[in-house]
C-alpha cells in the first residue's frame, strides 16, 4: 500500500521516500478535491473564499468519472473539502461511490450535517475518515473566526460520531495567534471524544490573505508550537503543514517538504487542477479535468507540474545552513504575501522572511489575489473580531438566495 504523507517520518526509510517524493510520483498520494464552494459559514480565514455555489461545478456523472480515474491511478485517498462538502445533494452518493471503487475518502466538515443517522452510516464504512473543523477550544475563540454557533455545531457533530462508535476521527485545527495558547485544551477535547488532533498551518490564501497579518502566530508562538509538536508528535497529525519549523533544529514528523505538484494537488469545484490546495491562483493552474485526457493527463504532462518536479536550486535560501531542513518553506505562503518563490518563508524561524516582509510596499496593491471570490455577498468584510466579544447571529442568513442557482447552501434544511 502507498504511504500516506501523514505517516512519512514515522516509517523506516522515510528519508528515501522524501527523496522520491521530490521528483514526483505517477499519481498523487493525496488528492484534495473541493466538491463545492457552497458553505453555510463565512470563516474569516477560508482558503478558498467559499460561501456561494458556482453553477459550473462538476455534475454527479463528471465527479464519478474523476473517481474512476483515481481508482485507475491507485490514488491513496481523496481529501474532500469545500466549501462545506456535505451540503452538496449528491455528497453521500459520491462518498459511497468512491469507497466502493477502492478510493479512501477523508472529508473535512464543519459538522452541520453530521446527524446521528449520518454518523452511524460513516462509522460502518472502514474507508472513510472524518475531520471536524474547529479553530478554538472555547466558543469565544472559535466563533470569532468561524461564526456564531459554529462551536456548538462542531461539538454536536463530534458527539454524534463518538456515540456512533466511530474511532479516531479527526479534530482539525488551523493554528492562529488566538488558539496557540489552547493546544493542550484541543488535545484534551480530542481525547474526550475519542478523536485524533490534527493541526494545520494558517496560510494567507483566499480570505485568509485579508486576516493573515492579524491571525498568524507570532515568532514566539511559532517556537511554542514547535516545542509542543516535538512533545506530542506521536499523537498529533500535521501533514506537511509545519516543515518550515524544522529550521529550529530537529525535523518534525511528516513530509517535511513542499509536495505541490509532486505528491499532492487540488481539484476545485469546476474541475480546475491546481498544484497546491493553498494556491488557488492562475499562476498555479495546471489544467482542467474536463480537458481531453482528464485528470491523468494534467497530472502526468502538465508543464507546471514538470517544472515543480525538477531539481530545485533553493534561490536566496540555499546559502542558509538550515535550507536542507526547511526547504525554503511554503510556496503559497510566500506567493500570497508578495515574497519571491525562491526566497524565505514569511514565517522563517531565522527571521529572514520578516526582513523581506518589512521591505514590501505598504499599500498592499502588489499582493496577488485568489482566482475567485465565492464569499456570501451579504457577508461583512472578512476581518477577525476580537475574541473577547460575544458575536450575535447574522440575520441576513434568513433572507432568500440572491440568485436562482441556490446560492444559499442550506436552503430548506431543517435540523433537530
Amino acid at each position: 500500500m502507498t504511504t500516506s504523507p501523514e505517516a512519512v517520518g514515522t516509517v523506516p526509510g522515510s528519508a528515501r521516500l522524501s527523496g522520491l517524493f521530490e521528483s514526483g510520483l505517477d499519481a498523487p498520494i493525496c488528492l484534495t478535491w473541493e466538491l463545492t464552494y457552497a458553505c453555510n459559514l463565512s470563516c474569516t480565514h477560508c482558503l478558498s473564499s467559499s460561501g456561494r455555489r458556482d453553477p459550473r461545478e462538476l455534475g454527479t456523472e463528471e465527479a464519478r468519472a474523476v473517481i474512476d480515474e483515481m481508482e485507475r491511478l491507485q490514488v491513496f485517498y481523496v481529501n474532500i473539502g469545500g466549501g462545506e462538502p456535505t451540503v452538496r445533494p449528491d455528497f453521500w452518493e459520491l462518498l459511497d461511490y468512491a469507497t466502493d471503487h477502492r478510493v479512501g475518502v477523508k472529508f473535512s466538515t464543519n459538522g452541520v450535517r453530521i446527524t446521528p443517522e449520518a454518523a452511524r452510516g460513516l462509522a460502518r464504512n472502514d474507508y472513510v475518515d472524518v475531520q471536524i473543523s474547529l479553530d478554538g477550544a472555547t466558543e469565544d475563540v472559535n466563533d470569532a473566526v468561524r461564526g456564531a454557533g459554529s462551536y456548538t455545531t462542531a461539538l454536536r457533530a463530534m458527539g454524534n460520531l463518538a456515540d456512533s462508535g466511530m474511532k479516531n476521527f479527526k479534530l482539525s485545527v488551523v493554528c492562529t495567534r488566538h488558539n496557540i495558547p489552547q493546544l493542550d485544551d484541543f488535545k484534551a477535547l480530542a481525547d474526550r471524544y475519542g478523536a485524533q488532533l490534527r493541526l494545520t498551518r494558517l496560510r494567507p490564501s483566499g480570505r485568509g490573505a485579508d486576516v493573515w497579518d492579524e491571525l498568524h502566530p507570532t515568532a514566539g508562538q511559532q517556537r511554542e508550537l514547535y516545542d509542543w509538536l516535538l512533545a506530542h508528535g506521536d499523537d498529533v497529525l500535521t501533514g506537511d503543514s509545519f516543515f518550515h519549523l524544522s529550521a529550529y533544529g530537529q525535523a518534525l514528523p511528516g513530509l517535511n517538504l513542499c509536495g505541490a505538484g509532486r505528491v499532492v494537488c487540488l481539484i476545485d469545484p469546476v474541475g480546475d487542477v491546481y498544484a497546491c490546495p493553498f494556491a488557488i491562483h492562475e499562476e498555479f493552474l495546471a489544467g482542467n479535468v474536463r480537458q481531453p485526457g482528464g485528470f491523468t493527463q494534467v497530472w502526468r504532462d502538465s508543464e507546471l507540474f514538470r517544472s515543480l518536479r525538477a531539481p530545485q536550486q533553493g534561490g536566496a535560501c540555499v546559502s542558509c545552513g538550515f535550507y536542507d531542513r526547511c526547504k525554503g518553506g511554503c510556496m503559497a505562503a510566500k506567493f500570497f504575501t508578495g515574497l519571491p518563490l525562491d526566497g524565505p518563508d514569511p514565517e522563517c524561524v531565522r527571521g529572514y522572511g520578516e526582513e523581506r516582509l518589512a521591505r514590501r510596499p505598504s499599500d498592499g496593491a502588489h499582493l496577488p489575489k485568489p482566482s475567485g471570490d465565492h464569499s456570501h455577498r451579504t457577508s461583512p468584510p472578512a476581518r477577525p473580531a476580537p475574541v473577547d466579544l460575544v458575536l450575535t447571529r447574522r440575520r441576513d442568513l434568513d433572507r432568500p438566495p440572491v440568485s436562482d442557482c441556490a446560492e444559499d447552501p442550506l436552503a430548506g434544511l431543517r435540523l433537530p
